[in-house]
């Protein structure tokens, strides 16, 4: 959802100022209604917003941008510390862009924004691929490799949390794929995939095995790649790039609908409770990841469907 003047200046070469008159004046319809308040909230993708009898159009229904962030940079809008943010190092007109979840101050590289809510959600909670480059103190060991490839369970996930954070338990899942590139006992550099987005979740993960993590810059999401756009740049998605979004995103939709069409169930007997089959732990397949000697790449996802949902295998 958007406000209707925010939606009129991005889809037309009205400025923001110019909508709100052109709406408070009572030129702007919606779905042949006259709607005279600025701030009414209209569907990106299933608007009818007409201005002076002419139909907006959305020639892209949504704006992503790929930023490099530096290190030094916080993924917020203000922070009570005064440190720098990313906004302000971003151009003024994305300063309503949403980010696709963080990276904290000491991490750097693909950070994708968005001026859509539903897409930035969809991406969010999505398991797509996120590829980072690490570099951790020590060397790479057994328990580790194990964890990677295996998940990991810790009652007390503290330790590479920031400060300020709750301990508490934590669930990792396995690794889509890690490379070990250098071993030299007092530093070690991988390559990883994961699936998820957790606070600081290779920070923890690899602080339980008395790891720190000293470099971390994630690589790509979703099969979007930073490739050679310098670091505190912007770029649009390519054309390519926007076709694969709009598809998962349709595929989003559609199986949410599913979804809500599987949950209208059929009354109950009285007095009868539902019934929940229980799945037991050790029937539950594992996922490994792909030893450090073969060539990196993912568990799940196939590099040219690059933005396809999938469940675990």
């Amino acid at each position: 959802m958007m406000r209707l003047n925010k939606y009129i200046a991005h889809y037309s070469t009205y400025s923001r100022r110019e909508a709100d008159q052109a709406i408070l004046d009572g030129y702007v319809r919606i779905d042949g209604e006259v709607e005279t308040n600025p701030a009414t909230q209209v569907d990106e993708r299933h608007a009818n917003v007409m201005i002076s009898g002419n139909k907006i159009t959305p020639s892209d229904q949504f704006t992503v941008i790929v930023y490099n962030k530096p290190r030094g940079e916080l993924v917020t809008k203000k922070d009570p510390q005064g440190r720098k943010t990313i906004y302000d190092s971003l151009a003024k007109q994305y300063r309503h862009y949403i980010p696709v979840g963080r990276l904290d101050f000491a991490s750097e590289g693909l950070l994708l924004l968005t001026d859509a809510s539903r897409v930035a959600t969809a991406l969010m909670t999505s398991k797509m691929e996120r590829v980072y480059k690490i570099k951790i103190k020590g060397p790479v060991t057994e328990g580790m490799k194990i964890a990677m490839g295996e998940g990991l369970e810790l009652e007390d996930a503290s330790a590479g949390a920031h400060e300020h954070a709750d301990a508490g338990p934590m669930s990792f899942a396995p690794f889509y794929a890690y490379q070990v590139q250098k071993d030299q006992g007092d530093y070690s550099i991988l390559k990883v995939a994961i699936g998820e987005g957790q606070n600081r979740e290779l920070r923890r993960f690899f602080a339980h095995f008395g790891a720190e993590i000293v470099d971390l810059k994630r690589l790509s999401f979703g099969g979007i790649e930073l490739n050679n756009l310098p670091t505190g740049k912007v770029r649009f998605l390519e054309r390519n790039e926007y076709s694969s979004l709009r598809e998962f995103l349709d595929a989003v939709e559609k199986a949410e609908k599913q979804k809500q069409k599987s949950q209208i169930k059929a009354p109950r007997a009285e007095g009868k409770p539902e019934y929940k089959p229980k799945i037991a732990s050790k029937d539950k397949p594992k996922t490994k990841s792909k030893p450090s000697n073969e060539p990196f790449g993912t568990n799940k996802y196939k590099p040219e469907k690059k933005f396809e949902r999938g469940s675990k295998k």
